[in-house]
């Protein structure tokens, strides 16, 4: 206890030597930490973060969905079904590699252009997310049904369950409860990249924090931005922590003597 409290104080003194006591902290205060600003502006910004969060909602079923079903189909077995694995995995390595700002930029300006009319920034957002971390999450689902040892598979098959039901009962399950922690991290990534809407013409949390700085000459507005978004993500790191170590200690039980 009493090393923890040194240790804080010595902390606390080096940021107070190296950055509050330094000549610039105060006009980085007054152009980055402004109250009065802060307050001004946080309204429009608020209006701005309900928009990222119907974009998160939204995604979050539409990436869960398109995931499965890829990861299902890269999961598949036998020849016949080469042509279909191989296309998976063209798709998820490709969306995986590619930046996502440059996926918005295909999706948000690309599909308009090739349909020739105008479509809700809310819709180009959702579908660039789902184009991208279904391919993330994918992989993860796959990993975890390949995880899943194969006789389990070889036990439903011989009390008379099908494939579908197999999966479905007996894969997926167990495959769930170990891939949740790197899906919760996924959907923690996706949370910050909800931000990037901004470039396709949606009035949300970072294209309103923006529009406040230009008005009031001061970057408060972003980091009242951030802050939110920071809110937002902390609940679930902390619930990503817990069942973390839950099944940590799930799985080290029968190896404590």
């Amino acid at each position: 206890m009493v090393v923890a409290i040194a240790s804080t104080l010595a902390f606390a003194a080096i940021v107070w030597v190296t950055v509050l006591n330094t000549p610039g902290w105060a006009q980085v205060q007054e152009s980055f930490f402004d109250p009065a600003t802060a307050i001004a502006s946080f309204p429009r910004i608020w209006d701005g973060f309900l928009l990222n969060l119907q974009v998160l909602a939204i995604s979050v079923v539409t990436v869960g969905a398109a995931a499965l079903v890829l990861a299902i189909l890269r999961t598949l077995r036998g020849p016949v079904f080469f042509p279909v694995r191989a296309i998976v995995a063209g798709y998820t390595d490709v969306f995986r590699g590619l930046p996502f700002i440059i996926v918005l930029y295909l999706v948000g300006f690309g599909i308009p252009t090739l349909l020739n009319e105008r479509i809700p920034p809310v819709v180009l957002g959702v579908t660039a997310v789902t184009i991208t971390y279904s391919a993330y999450v994918a992989e993860v689902i796959r990993a975890g049904i390949e995880a899943v040892h194969p006789s389990q598979r070889l036990a439903a098959r011989a009390l008379g369950l099908g494939y579908v039901q197999t999966l479905r009962r007996v894969v997926l399950p167990q495959a769930l409860r170990k891939i949740t922690p790197p899906l919760m991290n996924d959907f923690i990534s996706m949370q910050k990249d909800v931000g990037l809407i901004s470039i396709l013409g949606a009035m949300d949390a970072v294209r309103a924090a923006q529009a406040e700085t230009s008005l009031a000459y001061n970057f408060t507005p972003y980091v009242v931005a951030g802050i939110l978004f920071i809110l937002l993500a902390i609940p679930t790191i902390r619930v990503t922590d817990w069942y973390t170590e839950r099944l940590r200690r799930r799985e080290q039980t029968g190896s404590i003597l």
